[in-house]
C-alpha cells in the first residue's frame, strides 16, 4: 500500500494554515448560559488554547478554536465526554459541561477570528494547494476541499481547517486511529476521515 509521506502531510497542513478568510458569526446560543459562567469557562479554555482561541505552538501544539464550526465544536466535546475520542485532559474538562455550556462555548469561539500564529513552511504551500484541491489520485485520497470547502472554512460537522496550526493537523492525521472513532458501535463523522488518515500515516 502506498502512503503519503510526512512531508506531504506538512504540505497540506501548511495550506490549511495559510487559508484564513475573515469571518464573523451571529450569536448562536451563548445567551442560554449566564454571562459570568460562560466567561469563566472561556478564561479556562485560554489556559491551553491561547488568547482568543488562537491556539498555542509549544512542545505539544494546542489547536486553534477560533472560527471553528459550531456543530463540529460541540460534536468533538461530546466525543470526549463519551470517550469516542481519547484525550484524558479534555475528558476531564468536557464531562463537566452542560449542553447549554457546550452550545455557548461553540458560539463564542466560532465568532472569533484572530490572525493565525503561522510558523508553517511557506515553500510547501503550492504543493499543499494541489493536494487540497485535487487530492492524491494514486492513493485514492479525495480533495480536502470536497468536505472542508474551497476556502477550508468547513461546514456544519466538517471542521474549519483555515488558520489551524499545521503541526496540530499533522499530529491528528498521523494519530487518527488512536484518538478518533474509539466506540465502533457508535460511529460518528470521524469515520469518514479514517481511510485518508491510514494512507497518510508514514509508518
Amino acid at each position: 500500500m502506498n502512503f503519503i509521506s510526512s512531508r506531504s502531510l506538512l504540505i497540506a497542513a501548511t495550506l490549511a494554515s495559510a487559508l484564513c478568510a475573515p469571518a464573523r458569526a451571529e450569536d448562536g446560543g451563548a445567551s442560554a448560559v449566564p454571562k459570568q459562567e460562560l466567561q469563566a469557562k472561556i478564561n479556562y479554555c485560554k489556559t491551553c488554547h491561547g488568547l482568543s482561541g488562537q491556539g498555542y505552538r509549544g512542545a505539544y501544539p494546542m489547536p486553534r478554536l477560533a472560527g471553528q464550526q459550531s456543530e463540529y465544536f460541540e460534536n468533538q466535546l461530546k466525543a470526549f465526554i463519551e470517550r469516542r475520542r481519547t484525550n484524558p485532559v479534555m475528558f476531564n474538562v468536557a464531562h463537566a459541561l452542560s449542553p447549554s455550556m457546550l452550545a455557548g462555548l461553540a458560539a463564542h469561539f466560532k465568532d472569533l477570528n484572530p490572525k493565525p500564529l503561522g510558523g508553517a513552511q511557506k515553500e510547501l504551500v503550492a504543493a499543499g494547494k494541489k493536494i487540497y484541491e485535487e487530492g492524491v489520485a494514486e492513493t485514492n485520497i479525495a480533495p480536502c476541499s470536497s468536505c472542508h470547502g474551497p476556502e477550508a472554512k468547513g461546514e456544519g460537522a466538517f471542521p474549519r481547517l483555515a488558520g489551524q496550526l499545521h503541526d496540530y493537523v499533522v499530529n491528528k492525521l498521523v494519530n487518527w486511529s488512536k484518538e478518533r472513532g474509539q466506540d465502533r458501535a457508535n460511529p460518528d463523522t470521524s469515520a469518514i476521515m479514517e481511510p485518508t488518515s491510514v494512507k497518510s500515516d508514514p509508518r
